[in-house]
């Protein structure tokens, strides 16, 4: 039942845009690593550069265990899933890389997100994913859900942190700066937010 494709473009693209969450697959080199999985959300937190490129902003939270995965080897894989419609699935395997608030590229990356306000939810990097294998998937056990919105938490959570209390945040947590395998994760101090 699955295809590949060479790009992301057309029906496929259409598809994974208008997914209201993704997950996040990484994993250290070493055997006897911690493999992460994790859920993304957040409307207009994600774009497609281009037909083999995607990006996605990296919000504050306990840990960095993504943003240390890809330090280390690059290996990501990104999924979408179909919860209404049609059933189907994609996964873009690819390698990624945490682009940080210092980087000269960081203003072009953001201009890619103009429908949500960053500054509300404690921005520490965009990770920019190239893909290397591109395939979809019947997706016919994936179950009905309904999407009902946004949920406010995070948001109202970050908004009141700038550069000074959101570093202080992340010192302060276990697996920020370092992943649970101790590997680097997040640099700190956090660079300061680029003016505008």
């Amino acid at each position: 039942m699955g295809k590949t494709y060479e790009r992301i473009d057309g029906r496929l693209r259409t598809f994974i845009e208008e997914q209201p969450m993704f997950f996040t697959a990484t994993a250290p080199l070493t055997a006897d690593g911690t493999v992460n999985l994790s859920p993304k959300g957040l409307t207009g937190s994600f774009a497609v550069l281009d037909d083999r490129t995607v990006a996605y902003l990296d919000f504050a939270g306990s840990n960095a265990e993504t943003i240390a995965h890809l330090r280390e080897n690059g290996r990501i894989t990104l999924m979408w899933c179909a919860f209404s419609g049609p059933p189907n699935i994609v996964r873009v395997h690819g390698r990624g890389e945490p682009v940080f608030r210092d980087d000269p590229r960081w203003a072009g990356l953001l201009a890619h997100f103009p429908d949500i306000d960053t500054s509300r939810h404690g921005l520490r990097a965009v990770i920019v994913v190239t893909a290397e294998l591109i395939r979809d998937t019947c997706g016919y056990a994936v179950p009905f859900m309904a999407y009902e919105g946004d949920r406010p938490l995070h948001g109202s959570r970050f908004e009141r942190e700038d550069d000074e209390t959101l570093d202080r945040y992340f010192r302060g947590k276990e697996h920020v700066a370092t992943s649970l395998d101790g590997l680097p994760g997040l640099p700190l101090p956090l660079p300061p937010t680029p003016a505008g």
